[in-house]
């Protein structure tokens, strides 16, 4: 009998594991399979000192590449640094001063950057907020389009000579499947007049990225440069520290659960390498991409016009004069 049961037991937790290994498997999505080295190539990612940025920057020096990792946090930026210098052997990783919430911060790392570096072969714009309170940039811009869109559109503009002179160059945005749900309001797009929701704030912002890279592979056909944008998945990262604020109580529900249902760092900037690596993407610049295959975007976010007239207002709240 009780030889039985400790048989049923072991059966049932082998079961367990079994399905538990298999339910993680399927939560991590797709992996970059690709080999590409990046000898002499030089990379560029903002917001790289955690969560998927870190996990990009590891996974590049780990090709050859210089990494340049741009943050606002120099401290955590370098101590981030050093670490993957250590576990990649890569010693040509280097950080970089970057606010994307303020326009004179992104001009003077852009001037910087084209003065020291003989080339940009990957710009990876990855930092972003999420569902923030209703904070306003030193420029006066809401903080969610202002850094998740605002902040990168001027950069990759300011970078536009680098990445041409470079090519065959990519230009990689980290968007969100919560762009599904995006409205740009362009009546009110920093929520001055109707009352501020950080969800609604933060589904225009990942909308508006989908968009710009619709509108930038049309304005670089023919450039070299291609782009792609993402979703790379429901993450464990710091990104949500402030959906918790607002829902406090998914803090309890989901720690426990999210190490099971949420894709680690690791699993979560899979779908960035691979559009930065995969050899012939360049025939589907300007498309979406999810879990290493592309998808389809919202039906907003495959509109010509709006993503025309968004680059235009975005040039014009940027104080941008000459762009591609």
């Amino acid at each position: 009998m009780g030889q039985g049961l400790l048989l049923s037991c072991g059966a049932v937790l082998g079961l367990t594991v079994i399905c538990v290994a298999l339910l993680r498997r399927y939560i991590g999505g797709g992996m970059c399979c690709t080999s590409l080295r990046l000898d002499d190539k030089t990379v560029l990612i903002t917001g790289a000192n955690s969560g998927i940025g870190k996990e990009t920057s590891r996974e590049l020096a780990c090709r050859g590449a210089r990494v340049v990792m741009a943050c606002r946090d120099l401290t955590r930026a370098e101590q981030a640094a050093e670490e993957i210098r250590r576990s990649t052997g890569n010693g040509n990783v280097v950080t970089r001063h970057l606010d994307l919430a303020s326009i004179y911060s992104v001009r003077q790392f852009a001037k910087d950057f084209l003065d020291s570096e003989d080339r940009l072969d990957i710009l990876i714009n990855n930092a972003g907020v999420m569902m923030c309170p209703k904070w306003l940039t030193e420029d006066g811009f809401e903080t969610q389009l202002g850094v998740n869109h605002l902040g990168h559109f001027l950069l990759t503009n300011l970078l536009l000579p680098k990445l041409k002179s470079s090519a065959p160059s990519r230009v990689i945005n980290v968007s969100s499947i919560a762009h599904q749900g995006g409205h740009i309001d362009f009546e009110d797009l920093f929520f001055s007049r109707k009352p501020y929701n950080p969800l609604d704030s933060y589904r225009q912002s990942k909308l508006a990225n989908v968009l710009f890279t619709r509108e930038l592979a049309r304005r670089l056909k023919g450039s070299g440069v291609s782009t792609f944008c993402l979703h790379p998945g429901i993450i464990r990262t710091e990104l949500v520290r402030h959906v918790m604020d607002w829902f406090p109580l998914l803090r309890m529900i989901l720690k426990l659960p999210g190490l099971l249902l949420l894709k680690s760092p690791h699993q979560g900037c899979q779908t960035t390498v691979y559009c930065a690596l995969t050899p012939g993407l360049e025939e589907r610049s300007g498309r979406y991409f999810s879990d290493c295959a592309e998808k389809e975007p919202a039906a907003e976010a495959q509109d010509d016009e709006v993503a025309r007239k968004l680059w235009e207002q975005s040039t014009q709240l940027v104080g941008l004069k000459d762009t591609c």
